[in-house]
């Protein structure tokens, strides 16, 4: 079992470094070019901008100040963390009113 993890982290790690290769290909070696910041574009509305960072090992502000440069709106965070909240907040008061929390 920990060896299937290990192996699928792995595969994961191998899958974003690809991703950082080909987003350090469109560069110039100097400022980061605008194929670049598209591509990281692109990452982001699959990803998430957290996520897109630690992808391209870029800091999040840079890509925030991109993303407002260029008028892309950025969720703060993905949909599925609202319905998530609201069943959690919803388990906790579940529980408090037994007397556990």
């Amino acid at each position: 079992m920990q060896a299937r993890n290990i192996a699928i982290r792995l595969f994961i790690y191998e899958e974003y470094e690809n991703k950082r290769f080909e987003f350090l290909s469109y560069g110039n070696g100097g400022q980061y070019s605008q194929e670049q910041k598209e591509y990281a574009f692109e990452l982001i509305a699959e990803y998430g901008i957290r996520a897109t960072a630690r992808i391209l090992k870029v800091q999040r502000r840079t890509l925030q100040r991109w993303s407002r440069e260029n008028h892309i709106r950025v969720k703060r965070c993905p949909d599925w963390v609202y319905g998530w909240a609201e069943r959690r907040r919803k388990r906790k008061e579940f529980w408090a009113r037994r007397g556990y929390g």
